[in-house]
Order: C-alpha cells, then sequence, then structure tokens
C-alpha cells in the first residue's frame, strides 16, 4: 500500500468524517451565518442598495477597466484584476458546488445562494474598498493587500488587530493549500478529464501541475495575463450552453423557480435517490456553497483587489463587485436551474457526475463537452488565483523570502489533488472557508464608517462634477 492509499484510508474514516463534520456544522452555525448575511444587510441598506443603485456605473467601469489610469499605483489593470478574482471564484463551486448544495440541502439552497450573493455584493464592495485604501508593497515593489492589512493598518485598537490579521492569514494559507485552492480544484479536474475523454489519473495530473507551475512561477502578472483570456472565454461558452438547455426546456423554468422557492422555505421531501433536507439545511448549505463559489465576505478577492491600477477605492470596490454577480446570480442560477430541471438531483449522482448527467441528458455529448471542459478551465484558473491569495499571505506572515519556498509547496499540494479523491475534501474546504471569513467580516462592521465615508465623499464629488 502506498502512501498516498494510507493517508487516503485513514482520512475517509468513519470517525474522522463524523468529527470534522461536527465541527464544519458548528462553523457554520447560527452565529457566521448572522455575521455573514448580517454584514451584508448592514452596508445593503447604509449605503442605499448599493449592489442596485450602482450596478449600471459598475459594469460600465468594468467594460473601461482594461485601460489603467494614468499616475495609479499597482501591478495589473482593474480588468486584470477581476478577471484574477473571477479566476479564483469562478470554478468547481459553480458546478460541483451547486450540485453538492442542491444534492444536500434541495431545490431551496439555490434560493439562498442567492441571498447570500444579493447581500455579498455589498460585502464585496466594502471589502474591496477597503484593500485599496489600506494596500502597502512589500520589498519587492509588489502590491499587498487585502483583509490582513486593513485589519492591522485600519483598526485602531492595536491590541487585537495584530492576532486578527495573522488569523485571517494563517487561515488564508489554509484555504488555499487545502480548501478551495488546490484539493478540490484538481480533483474536478482530474473527474472531468476521465469523465469527458477518458484520460488517465496520472496523465491529467502531470500536465496540470506542470501547467500551474509555469504559471505561478511568473507571478500575479503571468495569472492576470492567463485569467484575462480565459476567464471571459470559459464564462460565455458555459452561460451559452446552459442558456440553450433552457431555451429547450421553457415549460420547466416557472415550475422550477416555483420548487426553489417553495423549498427554501419547507422540508423537502426525500424522493428517488434523495434523502431529504431541512430548511436549516437548505440556508447552511446554500449560504456555504455560495461563500465557497463567490467569497463574499471571505477576504480573497481583496487581495486581487489591491493589485488593481486605480486611484479610488470606490472605483475598485464597484468592479470588483460584479464578481459576485457574475459568479452566482448568473453561472451559479444557471447551473442550479439544469439541475432541477433536469432532475439529476433526485438520483444517486453527486457532484460532478451530477451536473455531467443533467448537461448530458439534454444536450447529449455536447453538453458532456461544456461541463467537462468548463469544468476544467474554471478549476485550473481556481488554482491560480488562489496561489496568489496564499501567496500574499504568506509574505505578510514570513517576508517576501518565503514566497518562492511557498510557490513549490503550493504546486506540491496541487499534484497531491490529483489522488485524494477524498470524502472530506469538502468538509475541510467549508471550515477553513468559515474560519478565514471570521475575522474579516468583524473588521468589515468595525471599519463601517471609513467606508461609508469613502462612499459618500465619491459620490457627492461625482455630482458636483456632472
Amino acid at each position: 500500500m502506498g502512501l498516498l492509499d494510507v493517508i487516503r484510508e485513514v482520512l475517509n474514516h468513519s470517525s474522522i468524517i463524523a468529527s470534522l463534520t461536527e465541527i464544519d456544522r458548528f462553523v457554520w452555525g447560527l452565529p457566521l451565518l448572522t455575521l455573514l448575511i448580517g454584514t451584508g444587510l448592514f452596508y445593503t441598506f447604509r449605503l442605499g442598495f448599493i449592489q442596485i443603485h450602482r450596478l449600471p456605473l459598475a459594469l460600465k467601469y468594468v467594460i473601461g477597466s482594461r485601460k489603467t489610469e494614468e499616475g495609479s499605483l499597482g501591478d495589473i489593470s482593474s480588468f486584470g484584476a477581476l478577471s484574477t478574482a473571477l479566476a479564483a471564484t469562478v470554478g468547481t463551486g459553480n458546478i460541483v458546488g451547486v450540485a453538492t448544495a442542491i444534492k444536500t440541502g434541495g431545490p431551496g439552497a439555490l434560493f439562498w445562494m442567492w441571498v447570500a450573493a444579493f447581500f455579498g455584493m455589498a460585502t464585496m464592495y466594502a471589502e474591496c474598498l477597503l484593500s485599496v485604501k489600506y494596500r502597502t508593497f512589500d520589498e519587492n515593489g509588489q502590491v499587498s493587500g487585502g483583509p490582513m492589512y486593513y485589519i492591522k493598518n485600519g483598526l485602531a485598537d492595536k491590541s487585537y488587530s495584530g492576532l486578527l490579521s495573522k488569523m485571517f492569514a494563517v487561515f488564508g494559507i489554509f484555504v488555499g493549500c487545502m480548501g478551495i485552492g488546490t484539493f478540490t480544484q484538481m480533483n474536478a479536474i482530474v473527474d472531468s478529464a476521465k469523465i469527458t475523454f477518458d484520460i488517465p489519473v496520472i496523465y491529467t495530473g502531470v500536465v496540470v501541475t506542470l501547467l500551474a507551475f509555469l504559471v505561478i512561477i511568473g507571478g500575479i502578472r503571468s495569472i492576470a495575463k492567463v485569467a484575462q483570456v480565459v476567464v471571459p472565454f470559459m464564462a460565455i461558452a458555459y452561460v451559452l450552453g446552459s442558456i440553450l438547455i433552457l431555451l429547450l426546456n421553457l415549460d420547466q423554468i416557472p415550475p422550477a423557480i416555483s420548487l426553489v422557492f417553495r423549498s427554501a422555505f419547507s422540508r423537502t421531501a426525500a424522493t428517488g435517490g434523495f434523502l431529504g433536507a431541512s430548511i436549516m439545511m437548505a440556508i447552511q448549505f446554500g449560504v456555504a456553497r455560495g461563500v465557497f463559489s463567490n467569497e463574499a465576505g471571505l477576504g480573497s478577492t481583496p487581495i486581487a483587489a489591491a493589485a488593481a491600477k486605480v486611484k479610488s477605492p470606490v472605483k475598485q470596490g464597484l468592479i470588483s463587485m460584479t464578481a459576485t454577480f457574475f459568479d452566482t446570480i448568473i453561472v451559479c442560477s444557471m447551473t442550479g436551474m439544469v439541475l432541477i430541471i433536469s432532475g439529476s438531483w433526485k438520483g444517486e449522482l453527486a457532484g460532478a457526475y451530477m451536473t455531467n448527467y443533467a448537461y448530458s441528458s439534454v444536450l447529449e455529448n455536447v453538453g458532456t463537452y461544456v461541463v467537462g471542459i468548463g469544468l476544467m478551465f474554471f478549476a485550473f484558473t481556481t488554482i491560480l488565483g488562489w496561489n496568489y491569495y496564499a501567496e500574499r499571505c504568506t509574505e505578510f506572515l514570513f517576508g517576501v523570502k518565503a514566497i518562492l519556498p511557498f510557490k513549490f509547496v503550493y504546486i506540491l499540494m496541487v499534484s497531491m489533488g490529483a489522488f485524494l479523491t477524498l470524502d472530506i475534501i469538502w468538509i475541510l474546504a467549508d471550515i477553513f472557508n468559515g474560519l478565514m471569513a471570521v475575522p474579516n467580516l468583524i473588521a468589515l462592521i468595525a471599519l463601517r464608517k471609513i467606508v461609508i465615508s469613502e462612499t459618500k465623499e465619491y459620490f457627492d464629488g461625482m455630482e458636483k462634477d456632472s
């Protein structure tokens, strides 16, 4: 028995899975759900429903975000920062995560994903605004920003800001190396390659590891260049495939939407291979998978936002806010509706197999390619984006000398993900996500006056100039 077989056997032991499941339920219990949704609610009302009122302006900024502002500081364009953020967020959460949420929490989980995303847009705006405002530069002249910096430099009470910033950075590294960034993504890639093209796991694992290594060694500029090409292409292709399925099943859309709303507020009865779900399960898995997908409140996207060549923190906040809109309101909704219309959530299949069945049941082989190729691209770019996030957390804790060694450790973790087909991968990802979000959400509440004043000053200036 090889080392990986031993690791699989140990980690898949029922007692370990049961213990981690209990930890997961505790972390994603009522306190964190309240803090997560509550933060989004607070900023939604205090900023005058900015995710609705200022969405047209935000989309306008996105269209022009390829151009850098003259005299602005940063490493990449605003579009590059948004693409890097989307590279990290548009991943397995949009395909496997949605399937997992609906399989466990029922169709109502999709409604709670929408709720988390709607209020999460306001949260995303606030955290990316703060990230640009409090960003710094490391010894190599590269931008360093994100929650660890606005926690450390923004909070007046230094007795706890240092601890909170370090907690965020530590959990950020764990999320990157053992949560969203590596295992879940590589597992999704090798599974998709096997399902779609019958490529052996070892071949896929080697190729993806080498490609990731070549891009990651190049740093944020290299990652952004790849993201700016791949992200728009893969998102458009996947969305078009999803729209085609929905158009072919127009009569099924109203009943599907009705089922989503009914299941969000009532227990979903067991049917077929579905074991049934309570309202709390729908909320828990909907919000948890929603955060896994769009990362609003998690504190990761602000790390990419800090690198943008932009003068105004508010402008970048608006641009970054659209990442949540694109990721969950558009892409996750497409996946969720196809899963529900196809009825695949009632069967025995789960994860990528469940989504693949849903798409192929309508589009046959084309559907298999849409999911398979889409998932491989989604997951690969997520690996790249999360390397940058975890790298910045590493630099914050240990300095620039630790960056290169960390990259090699990260690549090693990526390669291991090809073989660790574990039941607990998603549980670990949920736990670390929740732990990472806590210090960030505390800081967002503590720095609320800064966000509100910066926003007011920016829009008051716009009105004067108009």
